[in-house]
């Protein structure tokens, strides 16, 4: 092992730590906290399995709702150095749906069958709640401090709004993040094998905005069989076919090119990410896999997801609603608004169904150093590359605090097992020497923050 190589190290986790983290990820994904949108969700059962951990470790844990039943859990673990900012560590506790139907175990079973632990939440992401969880127990048996004051939440609502849960948090009680100038969460530190040799570990230094839009057509009602040249229907469609077939222009963010220059150097290409004449699509294509790690961010997005008009066959209505996800870069909202306003036309209306910032934290920091050094520490053949989320986290809420947000949830997966489509998708799974990994990594980064 790696660690074994650069020396044994007195404060690293206890065995019993290792035991932990699979027992607390497969008891979490029991705890049904499906998110269906609207507000139809519980996750404070989940919230009390939490608080009780911690409250067994000696921290004391806060539970705050904003709505009966939507629970988050925040409480703080003192640092050695008063003078230093604090760091914030969150993960939340609700998922997304899941059909037993389609799975091939229980999506909310915790199964722990041939090395992994499965379902819903396995990677998204309370497989990081278990971690952390792991991780501080281990430090109050051991009498470990880390040297800046670590503030841990478990939120609640990420799969929706975060209304009830990060959102409220940052809004409502800001004082318990009071000192927290960074912070850490989903969606990074994983390996990608882009082939079998190769190991790259993204960390998020960035995310896409979040622009998902309603948009209203309104025309003439009236019988099915007679001629209707104000058709809600016919104008709602054609202006979803004018969205999902746009092709937008490529606008390269700062953690994009650092992403774009850091993956050519591994692959021996030689590229200005700066050059005017740049090719984007000529370089993603000769990234091969690894392009996977950056495509979908070049650009602004918008993916026509839901269709809603009529009530009878024979019946043209005289409204037809759409969906839209849409996704903006920094720095890219205006661009987005003035398309859609070209792409709707004029018979369609459009506005902001819900709607959050894009971020962009620098990969030129001492903290990005330091979570580069925490993996390269346990994988040392491992190639850790800054990228920016195609979607999005609670650091967006957070952000209203002064709080700069990575993606930091430490997983070193084996070939073949494709981490990003294990996000929302059937047989979620993570491998238990996964979660291993993640808490050797978290706990020497959290002790070298």
């Amino acid at each position: 092992m790696a660690d074994e190589i650069r020396g044994p190290d007195p404060t690293a986790p206890d065995p019993a730590a290792l035991d932990e983290v699979v027992t607390y990820t497969s008891e979490l994904i029991r705890i049904d906290t499906t998110n269906r949108g609207d507000g139809d969700c519980r996750e404070r059962p989940a919230a009390e399995y939490v608080a009780e951990r911690l409250a067994a470790a000696g921290i004391e844990p806060t539970l705050l709702e904003r709505t009966p039943g939507r629970t988050n859990v925040v409480a703080r673990i003192p640092g050695t150095d008063p003078s230093a900012d604090a760091l914030l560590v969150h993960g939340h506790l609700d998922v997304v749906p899941a059909d037993p139907a389609e799975w091939s175990v229980h999506p909310f079973s915790g199964e722990v069958r041939d090395g992994l632990v499965w379902g819903r939440g396995a990677v998204d992401m309370k497989n990081m709640d278990a971690m952390v969880l792991a991780v501080v127990r281990s430090w109050a048996r051991q009498g470990v401090r880390p040297r800046r004051d670590v503030v841990l939440a478990f939120t609640a609502d990420e799969e929706a709004s975060a209304e009830d849960g990060s959102g409220f948090l940052a809004d409502r009680h800001a004082a318990l993040f009071e000192g927290c100038t960074e912070g850490i969460s989903e969606s990074g530190a994983f390996s990608f094998h882009p082939q079998p040799d190769t190991r790259i570990y993204p960390i998020a230094a960035g995310e896409r905005g979040t622009a998902w839009l309603k948009l209203t057509a309104r025309g003439r009602a009236g019988h099915g069989s007679k001629v209707n040249h104000a058709n809600a229907v016919t104008r709602l469609a054609a202006a979803v076919a004018r969205i999902g077939s746009h092709t937008w222009p490529v606008r390269l963010t700062t953690t994009v090119r650092a992403a774009l220059t850091e993956l050519a150097a591994l692959y021996g290409i030689e590229v200005d990410t700066h050059a005017r004449d740049l090719d984007v699509e000529l370089l993603l294509d000769k990234l091969g896999p690894a392009a996977a790690l950056v495509e979908s961010t070049v650009r602004n997005s918008a993916n026509p997801t839901m269709l809603s008009s009529g009530y009878k066959v024979n019946v043209i209505p005289g409204e037809a609603v759409a969906y839209i996800d849409g996704r903006t870069l920094p720095g890219g909202d205006a661009e987005f608004a003035a398309t859609m306003d070209l792409l709707t036309g004029p018979d369609v209306e459009w506005e902001y169904h819900h709607r959050e910032v894009s971020l962009e934290a620098p990969v030129d920091s001492p903290t990005f150093a330091k979570l580069r050094a925490a993996v390269e520490r346990f994988d040392p053949d491992g190639h850790v590359v800054p990228f920016t989320m195609s979607g999005g986290t609670d650091a967006k809420q957070f952000s209203r605090l002064g709080i700069t947000g990575y993606g930091f949830s430490p997983l070193r997966l084996p070939p073949g097992l494709d981490y990003g489509a294990l996000f929302h998708g059937v047989d979620e799974r993570v491998p238990v020497d996964a979660l291993h990994f993640g808490v050797r990594v978290l706990d020497h980064y959290l002790k070298s923050a």
